[in-house]
Formats: C-alpha cells, structure tokens, sequence
C-alpha cells in the first residue's frame, strides 16, 4: 500500500485523541498480513513474534481459513441461538470427536468462556454436589490471567487488574501458583473446582513444577470437585501438544478453550466438559447472542481441520525446541533466564537491563514485533506456521539487540 510517510503518525494520533487509553501499543500500524509477516501502512515488513497472543496460531489470513470466511460469509453470518443454524451442530461433533469430550458450549471472548466455566462448575456444585446455594468456592492461583471482567479480575493477584473495579464477586481463594501442598490444605466441602493455567502467559511464560497438574487432578478426584484448565492461550498447539495438560497425561473436567479457535479471523470461545457438567444448563440458563454464530463455526470447523492437516502442533514442538535451545546458547549478561515450551517462549532479563519495553522497541526497529509483559519478559510466541529459516532470521535480531 502506497502513502506518504506521515501515514502512521496520522493513525496513530487520531487513536490516541479518540480512543480510550487501555493499552500502550509499539508505534507499528499493520495494513496487511500473510502467514508470519506483517507489514504497515508505509511498507516495512516484520515477523509478527507475538501471533495476537495466540489467536493467530495458523498465521495470518490463512488461505483456506479466509475462504471458508468468504463462503459462509455470502450466505448467512447470524442467527442467534433462536434459531438453528448448519455450523454450530457440525462443529461441535468436530471438537467433541477430536478432544473426546461429550458436548461443546460456545461463546465469543475467551474471558465469556470462563465466566462460563465459573458458572457451570458452581451451578454443578450446587445441583449435582449438593453445596449449600451461594457456598460453593473456587480455587485460584497468583499470577493467573484469565480474562478482564469484573468477576475475573476480582481474583487477579495483579494489583492494576483489579484497582478502581471493585466491589468484587466473592467465592475465590487465590494460592500459590504449583504449590499442590497449599491447594491440599485449602480443600474443603465447600469447593467447587480449581481453576488453572496449564502455564501461566501473562504471567511470564511460568510452568509449575512437573506433577503439579497431575496432583490436581489426583485431588479433585478424591475431593470430588472440578478441574477446569484454562488453554484459551495453550491449547490448540502452542506448546507442541493439541493442549498443554497433554504433557502431563490428564483429562480436566472442564476444557476453556478460544483465540486460534478462530483461526486470527473472528472470535469464538467456548468450554469442552462432559454430560455430568453440561448437564446441568438448561434453556434459559445461560446464553450469547453471537455465541455458535454460523460465520464463527464455519471459520473455527476450518481452522482445527488446517492445525491438524498441516502438522502445526508438530512443528510447535519440533521448532519450539530448537528455538529455545537457540536462545539458551546466547549466554548474555542481560539475560537472567529463558523458559518456555514449544513456541510459546519467555525471556527473563535481568533488573540491571532496565526493563522488557525498550527491547521490545529495538527489536521492531529491527523488523521483529514481539511484547513485553511483567515490566521484565519479553514474549516470544510467533504462528506456528513459521519456519527454521525465519526463526534464524529472528535470532540474528534477537542478537543483534540482546547480545
């Protein structure tokens, strides 16, 4: 696209007058995209290292993703759940057959879906259980990022997330992120399930201990509550498994699964449990206007088909561990730790560095847009797509800035 070099400055301070200030972009506009590159209004290319947390997990307008988005697009996009329509049925037998879970419930936001999981976990609490009404409690953990409604941010341990929000909605006690002994003792009757991060990316790429979902589910099922497992930004591949608690060999009860759903094209969320949880919903219950909309169906039915046809959660793995073992090899003095799995990486760098944001900034200077999070880690989680070529091609960035 052809503008004159004023282009972004023009976008971005009609932006900063007109929109609300909740977010602190790099100055990089995108116009166009493909795949693992990027490009913005005046031409400059980059490789897109952070996938919109996840959500771009095919890569950017993924041929065959945009063409079922056309189709479906031309001949009916919603019809709320008043109706039926020809993709909500299919792609749920799609997700259930392939997860083996019994029934898939639909939403739009990743947070929606975890406001669902909340709501189906006290609901069955309530009804199947037997704990007292408005009893039931959910175990949380530090560090956790689950999404920015009220509820959900009533039990972040981030002081930001929850300041000036409250009054917040009671029924949560947050422990100790990988502490199994301190979510032992905090079991009681009245739980009602944990509620986890496989590994926790807002938080900074941190994996807890090895066991540690493994123990969980071991206390859930002798404590009779849930195990609901939050893969909105793990699953679908972005750790080298279809879903991150795979590496430890579990089934949780409930699955909250969104971004690459949509193939980085529309949003669709949703929760995979069986009949004993789902079961409890009844018409009425619980609902989205937009939630199993046609358009989103047909998109999410194509992006699982290409994740799967083309051996994306494969080369996550495959190229996630080479990447890591890359950076590893750098050695450098502003580097405190690198930690990851598949291409979903962290690096940690050293108070004396003076902070991830600046980093950041050089490495777009450099062609390579990635993000910082926790004023210290920079994120590393391109498409799962890329190639050993272009992770190289990044790494003669990444030395250049990190040394």
């Amino acid at each position: 696209m052809d503008t004159d070099v004023a282009a972004s400055a023009d976008l971005i301070r009609l932006e900063e007058q007109y929109g609300a200030h909740n977010y602190h972009p790099l100055d990089v506009v995108i116009d166009r995209a493909r795949g693992v590159w990027v490009w913005d209004v005046e031409g400059r290319k980059y490789l897109d290292f952070l996938a919109a947390y996840s959500a771009v997990n095919q890569g950017h307008c993924h041929p065959r993703i945009v063409a079922a988005l056309k189709e479906q697009a031309d001949r009916v996009t919603l019809t709320s759940r008043a109706f039926r329509n020809d993709q909500l049925g299919p792609l749920c037998a799609q997700l259930c057959e392939l997860t083996g879970y019994a029934r898939f419930l639909p939403m739009n936001s990743g947070a929606e879906a975890v406001e669902t999981a909340i709501k189906a976990a006290r609901k069955w609490a309530h009804t199947v259980k037997g704990v007292p009404e408005d009893r039931g409690e959910i175990l949380v953990f530090a560090g956790n990022f689950h999404g920015r409604t009220t509820t959900i941010v009533g039990f972040s341990s981030e002081e930001q997330y929850r300041k000036g929000f409250g009054p917040f909605t009671p029924g949560f006690r947050l422990l100790p992120y990988g502490d199994a002994e301190a979510v032992e003792r905090a079991i009681t009757p009245e739980t009602v399930a944990v509620l986890v991060e496989p590994i926790q990316g807002e938080g900074g790429i941190v994996s807890p201990p090895a066991g540690f979902l493994r123990r969980l589910r071991e206390l859930a099922t002798a404590n009779r509550f849930l195990l609901a497992v939050d893969e909105i930004q793990s699953g679908l591949g972005r750790t080298g498994k279809l879903f991150c608690f795979e590496h430890e060999g579990i089934r949780p009860d409930i699955v909250v699964i969104g971004k690459a759903l949509g193939g980085g094209c529309v949003p669709i969320s949703g929760i995979l449990a069986d009949d004993e949880v789902m079961g409890v919903f009844a018409p009425g219950d619980h609902g989205s206007t937009f939630g199993g909309n046609p358009l989103a169906c047909a998109v999410a039915r194509t992006a699982i088909k290409v994740l799967i046809d083309e051996g994306m959660v494969e080369n996550s793995a495959r190229l996630g561990a080479y990447f890591i073992e890359r950076l590893r090899s750098l050695k450098a003095k502003k580097i405190k730790e690198v930690r990851g799995k598949g291409l979903w990486i962290g690096v940690e760098l050293t108070p004396e560095a003076g902070g991830a944001r600046r980093f950041c900034e050089e490495l777009q200077r450099e062609g390579l847009l990635c993000k910082e999070t926790h004023v210290n880690i920079i994120r590393f989680a391109p498409p799962l797509v890329i190639t050993r070529a272009e992770i190289d091609w990044a790494m003669e960035r990444i030395v250049k800035v990190l040394g």
